[in-house]
């Protein structure tokens, strides 16, 4: 076997082409589209080379067949509370069904990552933010939602063979959009609708710098300081709602105010892989043109949940049953949309997990992070359950 450091325009590719050859037999796999990989690595496009750096490799055969591949990367953002020892990552792993092969692959990775003074790595994870290409998929080998990693079951047993150990679970919740909400958020819909104070609303298009402003002061309360996650910007939430117009809905966007002031969000997407299922990883103008007439006529049925959260001082009241009864008003009555998704909610959260099963979701799929110390005798602890209302 042979290793190939991804250094040019080939190899690029290459590392494309052997994630396409290793799954394309697996019906329910669609692939990605090209550019969302190739931004991952690309310094002008992916803020995370600002605090760190990666690598990728190729595995050949002795025949020089592609077999597989692997990029690891460190960043000085990544920590997670509690950590003794500097961990690094890897991902974007794809493999045959070879111990030997993927053990060469795993200690490759780690000795670059020791080499960088790292003692630990964790994995399948991407370099940079949470929401993208995280987590091996164990469970619920069903079409992938965008953005999210599909692997054949065998890559379980490749990583726990060479001593990776389960970090935390990712849990995915779905349902039929239809389906009629249990009675307790009625309940709790009907006493907060008594305040005039609550409103809920779905976003305007035309109105985006307000909303991004309403995102900004929702996420810094609900979610900075966790994992070390910081204060985002104005800009930057504006930048985020820029990016997400071509294909929002905004009737699937809402917001939760209480005397007009943001204290709750409920962001959702058309499941953009219904669209890009066509696409054979490409998406030029031809591409673009066929994702447009596929929008417009109103093909994809299915939407994921983005982001939900409420401000530390309105949770535990009913806002969360407020928010989802008013949007479910909108939504439900004659919509296009068949099923709903929420996007992995990870088991050191169990409030957000709670939140998701009590809509009368049901686990649709799982996705596993690992890690593995590179010291053998030190003690594994998993992720901690997150601690909220605390900065």
């Amino acid at each position: 076997m042979e290793l190939v450091i991804v250094t040019s325009e080939k190899t690029a590719r290459q590392f494309i082409e052997v994630h396409v050859l290793l799954n394309k037999r697996y019906p329910e796999w669609i692939r990605p589209l090209n550019k969302d990989i190739e931004q991952v690595f690309d310094p002008e496009k992916n803020k995370a080379f600002r605090h760190g750096e990666c690598v990728r490799w190729l595995l050949k055969n002795d025949k020089g067949e592609l077999i597989g591949r692997i990029a690891a990367f460190v960043n000085k953002k990544y920590r997670t509370k509690g950590d003794t020892q500097p961990t690094g990552g890897v991902g974007f792993f794809d493999c045959i069904n070879d111990q030997a092969a993927a053990n060469l692959l795993f200690d490759t990775a780690q000795q670059w990552l020791k080499e960088k003074g790292m003692e630990a790595m964790d994995g399948p994870i991407n370099f940079g933010e949470r929401d993208r290409w995280w987590g091996l998929l164990v469970e619920g080998f069903h079409e992938p939602l965008y953005c999210m990693n599909y692997n054949p079951p065998y890559y379980k047993q490749l990583m726990e063979n060479y001593g990776f150990q389960p970090f935390f679970n990712q849990y995915c919740y779905a349902m039929r959009v239809d389906q009629q909400l249990q009675p307790k958020f009625f309940e709790r819909h009907a006493m907060l609708k008594k305040d005039p104070g609550y409103k809920a609303r779905y976003i305007e298009k035309n109105k985006l710098e307000k909303y991004a402003e309403d995102f900004t002061i929702v996420y810094n309360k609900a979610w900075a300081g966790h994992d070390g996650g910081k204060d985002i910007t104005k800009q930057q939430a504006l930048n985020i709602f820029k990016q997400m117009s071509a294909v929002m809905d905004p009737k699937i966007v809402w917001f939760l105010y209480y005397n007009e002031e943001p204290i709750g969000c409920w962001l959702n997407l058309p499941e953009l892989n219904q669209f890009f299922k066509h696409m054979n990883g490409k998406f030029g103008l031809l591409q673009k043109l066929h994702f447009f007439w596929l929008k417009i006529t109103g093909q994809c049925t299915k939407f994921s949940g983005v982001v939900f959260g409420l401000v530390p001082e309105f949770q535990g009241k009913g806002a969360d049953s407020f928010l989802i009864v008013e949007g479910a008003k909108v939504i439900q009555p004659k919509s296009h949309y068949k099923e709903y998704e929420l996007q992995w909610i990870g088991d050191f959260n169990p409030k957000m997990m709670n939140v998701a099963e009590s809509l009368g979701t049901s686990r649709s799929r799982q996705l596993v992070t690992y890690r593995y110390l590179f010291d053998r005798t030190k003690e594994f602890k998993r992720h901690p359950i997150l601690e909220f209302n605390k900065k």
